[in-house]
């Protein structure tokens, strides 16, 4: 008797057998693309954080020359309604006290309004080194209190090509003082 062998053989059909180049060459566009956006998100972050640290530092400042006033309490509770203060490109202005206006070694006696000059002038060296382009201005309306505005310059940050450019924002920080 003779015996006969039935094989079956396995026969993969030929479009399950892996993937084409079309899939593969589709597949690498969508990859690309979500990496473009993760580079774009990754570049937008550190942007932010670099703006995040001109706040910080503006907000350093201010409250050094705050400390300051209220070191020289008996100036700055005194001054006059209205008393303003200003530096901007390094230019000092104050229609209220010319003394500010002058810089003083206060090695020696100094006036309390000699010791707020050398303060201001102390602080405003210190501001301009760390800050880009800085403004600052004091504005005093009643005795009982003063404002520190700073504004500085910084690029600014786009998320699409529509806000793109060299355009350049002056962000503000302002913090009230009770000397």
């Amino acid at each position: 008797m003779k015996q006969t062998r039935h094989c079956t053989q396995n026969r993969i059909h030929p479009r399950a057998g892996g993937f084409t180049l079309v899939e593969v060459l589709v597949a690498l566009i969508i990859i690309a693309v979500g990496m473009l956006g993760l580079a774009k998100i990754q570049a937008l972050a550190y942007a932010s954080t670099g703006i995040a640290g001109s706040q910080s530092i503006a907000a350093l400042q201010a409250s050094s020359l705050a400390s300051a006033m209220r070191a020289n309490r008996s100036y700055w509770s005194t001054v006059p309604n209205g008393f303003t203060f200003s530096n901007t490109a390094g230019t000092i202005s104050s229609p209220n006290d010319a003394t500010l206006t002058n810089n003083y070694a206060c090695t020696s006696a100094c006036t309390t309004a000699q010791v707020a000059a050398h303060d201001l002038t102390i602080w405003i060296a210190s501001l301009t080194a760390v800050l880009p382009k800085p403004t600052a201005t004091i504005s005093c309306p009643t005795p009982a209190g003063c404002s520190i505005q700073i504004t500085w310059v910084e690029n600014n940050v786009s998320v699409n090509t529509q806000t793109q450019g060299a355009t350049l924002t002056a962000p503000t920080y302002t913090v009230f003082v009770v000397p």
